[in-house]
């Protein structure tokens, strides 16, 4: 259930699918439009930390139920923004509203499934997030397709349609989310941090997580947004006959097909920090996304940077399958919930720095925007590959419940 809400939320990914449509409905900028998807993922980072210092006190059903419901509210607002032909409420539906509730539904099944298995948390926690990165794929190539064609290409009146579908999928899945029936030795009930979270939460070890998630996200933010655009814009460049349509639907293709890597990633990535341990996963993950976004500096070929973008993609969800985890094993389970809440801050500035500054990019160097954007990508991979090696693996067992935190 945890990973059906999941795919629910994980709908926002697919907000490239909607960038040119509604670029053509309002008449306005790459930049003006991507406030929307920078928006939500701002506030629902945001609202992470809230999340995980209530967990307890208000259990995961209701946080998980409001935050359904406050997101399919987020595409009904945003419907009668299209109507009204209004950005600010666009900004305050889509952005505000829905990822409020994207901030609410999103910790909830996280750490919940953590407690339930804990020899097993990059794994269970990686299924779950997975969920996430596969919505993209379900509304870019089932739910948006269909909508598009059913109200013929009426976006306000698709926006209301997704808002009932996420009602009736997302809110049922969130109902059956219930904690452990007994409460895990050290665990408050409360909703307050306890010492150990508030000594974690001014650690470098969390500076440092904080840093290296922020550069892992906003590197793989910025083609979430913009994959489709700039597929488009290479296919054009490459088949100037093809038609708007069809070059929509290689767009559509590419975000159905990178949330695949996105969704796997999560999963993949997670068991496999169960067995080489989080740090050294997460700095594998850095150090070959260096390599990938070097090369597509040079790449005009679509159907090679359809690979790279999907490789990335792989990484980018790997970051949230490895994460929870990490943050565990760094600090111990019973403050998971509050640090891994706050960590999530990380995604809301990456949310509004990558798509702005790949939006930037768009609007004011055209010509050379793909390229720029690569090599921004490149030189903050460099940083985060070097901080990481500042991070140090948790204590050994006999040395206490909670590393050395630095």
């Amino acid at each position: 259930m945890g990973l059906l809400l999941q795919l629910c939320l994980g709908t926002v990914y697919a907000w490239s699918y909607f960038q040119k449509p509604l670029m053509a409905a309002y008449g306005c900028s790459n930049s003006q439009v991507a406030w929307g998807f920078s928006l939500a993922i701002c506030f629902l980072g945001l609202t992470a930390p809230w999340v995980g210092l209530n967990l307890e006190r208000f259990g995961p059903r209701r946080l998980a139920l409001a935050g359904g419901f406050l997101y399919a509210l987020g595409y009904l607002i945003t419907g009668l923004a299209i109507m009204g032909h209004s950005l600010l409420w666009l900004y305050l539906g889509f952005g505000v509203v829905g990822g409020i509730g994207l901030g609410l539904g999103y910790v909830a099944p996280i750490a919940t499934v953590a407690k339930w298995f804990p020899d097993r948390k990059g794994l269970v926690t990686g299924m779950v997030v997975m969920g996430f990165g596969l919505g993209a794929l379900i509304m870019a190539k089932v739910i948006a397709p269909v909508l598009m064609a059913k109200t013929g290409q009426n976006l306000s009146q698709v926006f209301f349609w997704i808002c009932g579908v996420i009602l009736v999928v997302a809110l049922p899945a969130a109902a059956c989310l219930q904690n452990v029936p007994a409460a895990q030795p050290g665990q408050q009930a409360g909703g307050k941090p306890t010492a150990s979270a508030r000594v974690a939460l001014k650690s470098r070890a969390f500076g440092l997580m904080w840093l290296v998630f922020f550069i892992n996200i906003t590197v793989g933010i910025m083609f979430i947004g913009f994959q489709s655009p700039m597929l488009q814009d290479l296919m054009h460049a490459k088949s100037p006959e093809l038609t708007t349509a069809a070059l929509s639907a290689v767009g559509a293709t590419l975000i159905a097909i990178s949330s695949l890597f996105n969704g796997f990633g999560r999963l993949f990535w997670g068991a496999v920090s169960d067995r080489l341990g989080q740090i050294r996963v997460f700095r594998l993950i850095l150090i070959s996304q260096i390599f990938v976004f070097a090369a597509l500096v040079v790449v005009r070929e679509p159907w090679l940077f359809g690979v790279l973008v999907c490789y990335v993609l792989l990484c980018y969800g790997g970051g949230f399958g490895v994460m929870p985890s990490f943050t565990g094993v760094m600090f111990g389970q019973s403050v998971m919930p509050t640090v891994y809440g706050t960590i999530l801050t990380a995604w809301s500035a990456a949310g509004i720095v990558g798509p702005q500054l790949a939006a930037f990019i768009k609007d004011h160097y055209a010509d050379q925007a793909g390229r720029l954007t690569f090599i921004v990508a490149t030189l903050l991979l460099l940083v985060g590959a070097a901080l990481s090696f500042w991070l140090r693996p948790p204590a050994p067992p006999g040395r206490g419940d909670r590393p050395d935190c630095g």
